[in-house]
């Protein structure tokens, strides 16, 4: 019985999903420069040639990649842009962030890849795409902070500043989530967000 047209737009998206954890790995353990075609079907279990009928280059695989980081970050921006008390849209956020970093490796080497973007440019005008993102997240966050302590959520200190601190914290937590696998001891929620709020709340 031939598939439906439904059931082959599901195999096609669920391949291209496949691809996509494939090629983060593969991006995040050689880097963008020595990754290859080759190695990320090899990761993904598939021929070349599948890759190929998807991805007509590394390139447009990687720029998909970075792509779906941009508009990540614009969404969190938007949500913490939006209705709700500071500290709850904060502790939403980092809750979250914590919980997918503690799932497996597929979110420290995610930012490992957008790392690679940023300091590659690839392709050409991914820094300033990629930048214009997190500056817009940045700013959605230090005006959260600067709201929850007018409403006394959080201490005293210049917001940007805070801002800058945290995210630092959760790039350094990243980074031994990489390092040290399973092995890494995650910080309590609360703990994270005494950066902002100065004891628990």
């Amino acid at each position: 019985m031939p598939r439906t047209d439904e059931q082959n737009v599901a195999i096609r998206a669920g391949t291209r999903d496949t691809i996509r954890t494939a090629a983060v790995r593969e991006f995040a353990a050689r880097g963008f420069a020595a990754a290859s075609i080759r190695g990320i079907a090899a990761e993904a279990g598939l021929s070349t040639g599948s890759i190929y009928r998807h991805y007509a280059t590394k390139e447009d695989l990687f720029d998909e990649l970075l792509t779906q980081a941009a508009t990540g970050l614009g969404a969190v921006a938007e949500q913490l842009a939006g209705p709700g008390r500071p500290l709850d849209l904060i502790r939403a956020f980092t809750a979250t962030y914590l919980a997918d970093l503690q799932g497996d490796r597929g979110e420290a080497e995610f930012y490992m890849v957008v790392n690679q973007g940023f300091t590659s440019d690839t392709p050409p005008g991914t820094t300033a795409r990629l930048a214009a993102a997190h500056t817009a997240l940045w700013r959605a966050f230090a005006d959260l902070v600067r709201r929850g302590q007018e409403e006394q959520q959080f201490g005293r200190g210049d917001a940007e500043q805070l801002t800058v601190a945290f995210f630092a914290m959760l790039a350094g937590l990243t980074t031994l989530r990489l390092a040290l696998g399973d092995d890494l001891t995650m910080p309590e929620l609360d703990l994270v967000l005494r950066h902002l709020t100065g004891s628990d709340r």
